[in-house]
């Protein structure tokens, strides 16, 4: 290699400091420290200055370490995102939501998954502090003691000081899918109750029994099933479906806990010779991704998922950047959004076509109306 390159590439790989900057411009580190980093000292320079110390900083490609950047006012930009598992259908689109949120104001999170293992959240949230995170937002997750920072929980249902709960008015929601099927002539309805892991488990299933009164609905303990586990796949209403079959108690409309139950318990009816929406209509929860390609699509009660990452993580960062006042709590409004999986009643409930051979006995006693 020629002395020549040789000088070009130590030119190009040397790394630029703020004192050359300062030196460029003629003036301290410390103003050019505090335009660059848009600190509320950069207030008091003139812009004409500021100007100037930015084009130099260009012109050098200077990039200030995050360490250096931060080592005076001892902040991070950071927050942590405690979910109970990465990439599932109901918490992906509100991280896309935080993230999209975030990356506007320059902060970025550091994301952990506990699979509803309480030792292994605690050490998560201890660790997270450790690293410096300012604040966290929590998914789908039971929070039972105030944390050490700013939070807010997705869902949030216990009150808690200094967690800010983002909650849906699941009185709403569960209005808007029974009142559907009341529409359509629906009279037999079967329910299918949230996993006692899931925190929106017991409001929606009060929600649904105070709306079910309101309108006459009987809900019976027969055709009612409770899921249990934390698969988050369309598998998890599968079995839960072929039970509500299996006593059979005739029905024509299922209200599902959400909408990868409600996909789930569309493939169990199929398989058992019925069809959606004729013989039984489905309603679910959330409207995730795949809601719509589902065939039949699903009708269901919408969550704007999405929206509520981006309210969480602006409610963090306001508490964080401009120190607002700790609100409780934030409601968000469902709708309903009616697909193919809902139709009239039919006059007569149909029974399975294959009922013997696709169906197994019912492996979950018929739990009474709580």
């Amino acid at each position: 290699m020629t002395a020549q390159k040789q000088t070009g590439r130590n030119k190009k790989d040397r790394q630029v400091t703020l004192k050359m900057v300062a030196e460029r411009v003629g003036l301290t580190k410390g103003t050019c420290s505090a335009v660059l980093n848009k600190t509320a000292a950069s207030r008091s320079v003139p812009l004409h200055t500021q100007e100037r110390i930015l084009a130099a900083a260009r012109e050098l490609n200077y990039r200030p370490s995050f360490y250096a950047r931060n080592l005076g006012v001892k902040r991070t930009y950071m927050i942590g995102v405690v979910t109970q598992e990465i990439g599932d259908f109901y918490g992906s689109p509100i991280i896309s939501g935080i993230e999209r949120y975030l990356r506007q104001k320059d902060f970025f999170f550091l994301t952990v998954a506990h699979r509803h293992d309480p030792k292994l959240l605690e050490t998560y949230a201890h660790l997270l502090q450790e690293r410096g995170v300012e604040g966290f937002i929590t998914v789908d997750t039971f929070i039972n003691h105030p944390l050490l920072l700013p939070t807010v929980a997705i869902p949030g249902h216990r009150r808690l000081k200094g967690v800010t709960n983002i909650v849906l008015d699941h009185h709403k929601g569960a209005w808007l899918a029974l009142n559907h099927l009341m529409e359509l002539g629906h009279k037999e309805i079967a329910f299918m109750k949230g996993a006692e892991v899931s925190p929106d488990s017991e409001d929606r299933w009060n929600a649904v029994r105070e709306v079910a009164k309101e309108l006459g609905i009987r809900i019976r303990a027969e055709l009612v099933v409770e899921i249990v586990g934390d698969d988050a796949t369309p598998q998890l209403g599968y079995p839960f479906a072929k039970a509500l079959l299996a006593r059979k108690r005739p029905f024509t409309a299922l209200f599902a806990y959400n909408d990868i139950s409600a996909i789930g318990s569309i493939r169990a009816f199929q398989e058992a010779g019925l069809r959606v929406p004729d013989d039984i209509s489905v309603v679910g929860f959330d409207d995730i991704k795949i809601a719509v390609h589902n065939n039949p699509s699903l009708t269901t009660v919408r969550q704007p998922l999405q929206k509520m990452g981006e309210i969480a993580a602006r409610t963090l960062l306001n508490r964080i950047e401009e120190h607002e006042d700790w609100v409780p709590e934030i409601s968000i409004e469902p709708e309903l959004v009616a697909r193919s999986s809902t139709g009239r009643a039919p006059a007569q409930p149909a029974a399975p076509h294959s009922y013997e051979r696709s169906l197994v006995s019912d492996p979950i006693t018929a739990q009474p109306e709580r």
